[in-house]
């Protein structure tokens, strides 16, 4: 049986739920208590909880993940919000050069069993500071798990694998997502980390997206199945572990890839899919890959200029048709 509820909802229900299970999962965050959180993720939790599991922190990025690091290494499996990634930049060592590096540098000894969550990305006229896209960053550390839910049944199943592995986990959320609702499987449907999903079968070009992006690339797919072309489009889910055999796979039958992505075009996630595709497929591509990104600017606040600087579906449709020579 599978229910119908939000991307909200499904955070809060499998936080919730897990909480319930196991004892060693604390929240820690700022303002994810009193205020229940920004987002209203933790809504009602500090009431069910108590403040021993959900921890109200000072406004220290640095502290309070290298506190959850601490707790993770000693048996609790702490779950930190950020109020938004963009402040995880405050806490960079730490991530980096603790979470990321400790079960290497102990030979495998010690484990960080900790999942960093919050909204990645842009959100309405939230301004340069507090737009970034950060997946790229943290995708190109090894030890680190970077995970970007699409849909509800994504954050379900991806955040279960999350709170039940030892390693640290990057969960990037997009705050125009928490309202989108989808069906969501009942019981425990937790989804392995590098398992893409084929949301829409095509033969003509291989559409490839993660997080808000896989909603415009399905709607493009839409528009250009009423042109006659049949687009199939992947949900990536994780960025590292990367399922490359899923879209080398699907590259093969299309013979043409779009790569979708939020953040800035250089040295992003794009360009790492682009260059799979090139050493696997290379031969058997139609067309040069192409990419949708968002535009190379700091993300404006005037919101004429901010929609400018976002992918839409226009973008993703138009590169479709360059990779077919329509265009």
């Amino acid at each position: 049986m599978a229910a119908v509820t939000t991307y909200r909802e499904a955070l809060r229900a499998t936080l919730m739920e897990e909480m319930d299970r196991n004892p060693a999962v604390v929240l820690l965050g700022e303002d994810i208590g009193v205020y229940q959180g920004t987002f209203r993720i933790t809504a009602d939790f500090l009431s069910r909880y108590g403040p021993r599991r959900v921890i109200d922190t000072p406004i220290s990025e640095l502290g309070f993940i290298g506190a959850a690091i601490g707790m993770a290494m000693l048996g609790l499996r702490p779950v930190v919000e950020v109020m938004t990634w963009n402040f995880s930049l405050l806490a960079a060592d730490q991530i980096l050069n603790n979470a990321a590096k400790l079960r290497y540098f102990s030979g495998g000894q010690v484990e960080v069993p900790l999942v960093i969550r919050g909204p990645n990305g842009a959100g309405v006229q939230l301004s340069a500071q507090h737009s970034q896209s950060l997946e790229a960053v943290y995708a190109h550390f090894p030890g680190l798990q970077v995970a970007l839910p699409a849909t509800p049944a994504d954050v379900r199943g991806l955040l279960l694998t999350a709170l039940r592995g030892q390693d640290p986990v990057i969960f990037l959320e997009n705050a125009a997502l928490y309202g989108v609702k989808g069906e969501v499987p009942d019981g425990d449907a937790a989804i392995p980390f590098g398992r893409a999903e084929v949301m829409r079968g095509g033969r003509d070009v291989t559409l490839i997206a993660y997080s808000r992006m896989v909603h415009l690339a399905l709607a493009a797919a839409e528009h250009l199945a009423r042109e006659g072309v049949e687009a199939e489009v992947i949900n990536l889910r994780t960025l590292r572990p990367l399922d490359g055999e899923t879209v080398i796979h699907s590259v093969r039958r299309t013979h043409r890839a779009v790569v979708v992505q939020e953040q800035w075009k250089p040295f992003g996630a794009a360009a790492e899919i682009a260059a799979l595709i090139s050493e696997e497929a290379f031969d058997l591509l139609d067309a040069p890959v192409e990419r949708v990104t968002g535009a190379d600017v700091p993300m404006p606040y005037a919101r004429n200029l901010e929609l400018l600087a976002l992918p839409h579906e226009r973008d993703i449709v138009a590169a479709a048709r360059r990779t077919l020579y329509r265009q």
